[in-house]
């Protein structure tokens, strides 16, 4: 990965980070690495625990940063999630998947968050 992406993903995850907590979700960790792969964000909306996948796009040439998230990638991030549940004894805890799409147009951030962007809690 080059070092201009990797800077476009931490300034991307922080910008996330900050609207997050502007909504009102805690932070409980960042970039949870495992063997199969990276949580973006870990964070709590009230008693519901989210794992957060973080896309940041600067301009639209390979489409919106919200449909970078395939089958495959929501697949292992689903696999992620459960090994972090598990990991931590959190089976009771309703948790669900958002994604942060972040879009730099003219050098500015538009921030969308998508709830539930799978499709289903746990």
């Amino acid at each position: 990965m080059g070092n201009a992406r990797i800077t476009l993903g931490k300034m991307g995850e922080d910008l996330a980070c900050r609207e997050l907590e502007r909504r009102g979700y805690a932070i409980v960790a960042r970039r949870y690495r495992r063997r199969g792969g990276e949580l973006d964000i870990v964070a709590r909306d009230g008693p519901t625990l989210v794992f957060v996948e973080v896309k940041t796009r600067d301009g639209r040439w390979f489409g919106g940063a919200a449909e970078a998230v395939t089958g495959l990638k929501r697949r292992r991030i689903v696999q992620l999630a459960l090994e972090y549940l598990m990991r931590h004894r959190l089976s009771e805890c309703p948790c669900r998947f958002d994604v942060v799409s972040i879009q730099l147009e003219a050098g500015r951030p538009v921030i969308e968050i998508h709830r539930n962007a799978f499709g289903a809690s746990f």
